[in-house]
């Protein structure tokens, strides 16, 4: 067995429900699968001290999840007074209209098409709730309205799919463009160089300890995938298909679909940038 210290981002191993930090408590949903990975990381955010929390990314239209969230929450001794999205991704987002039902909360979300209620959430921005403070911080490329939220309080970031707990992400093309995943990437880690930023609390999979370790071995992948595509493409591949049988080949075949999203967005790229 590996070692998971060893790891990218050294995951903390099985993807439990329960407390992730000071402030931040996972409820996973039931709804694992090769693209959830364990399912979607429901999270639970508020100040110790304070009876007011805040839930990120209410994840799928499941009511016996959703009471789940509020359950847990009121075990604590905690009111959900907030709803907020990283994305809309249905399995991050379908079930936030009822949760919203559920809890009387607004929904905030980049998306306006996502929203409930008349706040939206954009760069800069901080949600001040019960003493807690939530930073907004853009991150568009796995889609275009993708959000992550910075935790100061727990040296941690909450990154929705942005960062997953294990293995890489998808550039979901043509909603989401590598250009601005790259982009992304490189301002969450300016958040463990300058911000203090040690934890990734991520959508799926398991939180990770190193969270500068987590973008860097990103980054670096981005870079890999980059290259073999481009060098397939120089080979005469021209395909999406094509260039995901050679990239990918050692990828479950389950996965290429996903696959072939991201090498959308990656040709798109090297054409924008002139490299084929």
């Amino acid at each position: 067995m590996t070692d998971a210290a060893a790891l990218p981002g050294q995951p903390r191993g099985t993807v439990l429900s329960g407390p992730a930090t000071a402030r931040a408590v996972n409820v996973l949903a039931p709804n694992a699968s090769a693209m959830t990975l364990d399912g979607t990381n429901t999270w639970i955010v508020s100040e110790p001290d304070s009876e007011l929390a805040v839930v990120i990314d209410p994840g799928p239209l499941d009511d016996v999840h959703l009471r789940t969230v509020l359950d847990t929450a009121e075990r604590a001794g905690k009111r959900v007074a907030l709803t907020l999205l990283t994305h809309g991704h249905p399995d991050h987002a379908e079930g936030a209209s009822r949760f919203a039902e559920l809890s009387g909360t607004a929904v905030r979300a980049l998306d306006p098409a996502l929203r409930l209620g008349d706040e939206g959430l954009a760069a800069g921005d901080v949600i001040d709730l019960g003493g807690l403070e939530l930073r907004v911080v853009p991150t568009p490329g796995h889609t275009a309205d993708s959000l992550c939220f910075h935790l100061p309080a727990d040296q941690a970031v909450l990154t929705g799919d942005t960062v997953l707990g294990r293995g890489t992400t998808v550039v979901a093309h043509p909603d989401g463009r590598l250009g601005d995943y790259l982009d992304s990437l490189r301002r969450l880690r300016s958040l463990t160089v300058d911000d203090g930023v040690r934890t990734v609390l991520p959508g799926h999979g398991p939180v990770l300890d190193d969270a500068q370790g987590a973008v860097e071995f990103y980054l670096a992948h981005r870079a890999h995938r980059l290259a073999q595509v481009e060098t397939a493409v120089e080979n005469g591949l021209r395909s999406p298909e094509e260039v995901v049988a050679r990239v990918y080949a050692d990828v479950d075949r389950s996965l290429w679909p996903a696959a072939e999203l991201s090498v959308r967005a990656q040709m798109d790229y090297l054409k924008e940038h002139g490299l084929i």
